[in-house]
């Protein structure tokens, strides 16, 4: 049932609601009359708050649980709280710096988006997730390190920061020269286009012998690229930390739904889809329980926010997944700005910021 505009509700009937809402998101509990009426600026009695209550509950705002319980707000009656009432309190000064010193931290994209997933779930008590595009990364350089015993480490660079790196097995007699030579072909020749795009260009320059490679650099160039490419659509596309934050006390009481719950996040292309529906979003997006199909029968939401890179192109998505009484007011802005330090932090890496 669709509940009415804010405007037609009376003011008491508001601030009930909002008091039953915020008790739920605090408490994981239904809201009784009897902690209506102590609460600060409530002049009712208990019956006449009974009274509201029914009322938004016949509106479709509030349910009981039990006949003798108190009211807890339906989907219904939290999109209605979330998108009119709810108070947002940006990130601490403590929470950015920890959010901004950990992104900070030196190292490959991997660990950035890694180290994003995990540092949401410990600040939300959720499950933080990070989305990966799930384009292969456009190439910028290759370099090609000797090991010895007859083998290189070959490192390759995406424009997007992300480095992959991949031992080769060297013929008998391969020298630092035709190493080098390889990579700088590929980085030189090949910048710009995807690991396909870059062997199917190194085939076309092979076979009409417009490429200026001995064999032996030929063929570290062609085993290079393949390597690469044959694991490419094998590339994680969603990085989920924290599910075991999921287990807090209300849920021992509800143990199916959690177990519901992360069994939806163990499908990981399914919950890809639901982040990259906020690919396009200004800001956090918001999904309450069966706003989502995949979440409709563990009651479960998401806040999810994409973020960019320098010149603004959205390049991913993070978020948390957690009970529909999350704190919506807290971490709708800490996800917004862990979304937009972690573009900042991708940006220094792949040396764009």
């Amino acid at each position: 049932m669709q509940g009415p505009p804010l405007i037609e509700m009376t003011d008491r009937a508001r601030d009930i609601f909002r008091l039953v809402v915020e008790g739920f998101i605090d408490s994981g509990q239904p809201v009784g009359s009897k902690v209506l009426a102590n609460a600060e600026g409530i002049n009712l009695s208990p019956a006449s708050i009974r009274s509201v209550l029914a009322d938004l509950e016949r509106l479709g705002l509030l349910a009981a649980p039990h006949t003798s319980a108190g009211r807890m707000p339906t989907e219904s009656g939290l999109r209605l709280f979330v998108d009119g009432m709810m108070q947002v309190a940006e990130p601490s000064q403590a929470e950015r710096l920890a959010i901004e010193r950990e992104l900070a931290r030196p190292g490959p994209v991997e660990d950035a988006l890694a180290k994003t997933s995990a540092m949401l779930s410990s600040l939300s008590a959720c499950a933080g997730v990070v989305m990966v595009p799930a384009h292969e990364p456009r190439l910028l350089q290759m370099t090609i390190v000797p090991l010895g015993n007859g083998r290189a480490l070959a490192v390759l660079v995406g424009e997007d920061g992300a480095i992959e790196n991949r031992v080769l097995d060297l013929p008998a007699g391969t020298d630092a020269s035709t190493l080098e030579q390889a990579a700088n072909y590929i980085s030189a020749q090949l910048a710009g286009r995807t690991l396909a795009e870059a062997a199917a260009a190194v085939k076309r320059e092979l076979a009409g012998e417009r490429a200026s490679l001995d064999s032996a650099a030929r063929d570290l160039v062609e085993r290079g690229l393949a390597i690469w490419s044959e694991d490419a659509a094998r590339r994680p596309v969603l990085i989920v930390r924290g599910q075991a934050n999921l287990l807090d006390e209300a849920a021992v009481e509800d143990l199916e739904r959690v177990r519901s719950l992360i069994d939806d996040i163990e499908r990981s292309e399914q919950v890809a889809a639901v982040l990259a529906s906020a690919r396009d979003a200004k800001s956090a997006r918001i999904f309450i329980g069966s706003e989502n199909k995949l979440f409709s029968l563990s009651g479960s939401s998401v806040i999810a926010s994409p973020y960019r890179d320098r010149e603004g192109r959205v390049i991913g998505v993070v978020g948390v997944i957690g009970p529909t009484r999350l704190n919506y007011g807290r971490l709708v802005p800490m996800v917004d700005f862990t979304a937009r330090s972690l573009g900042l932090s991708l940006g220094r890496i792949t040396g764009q910021g």
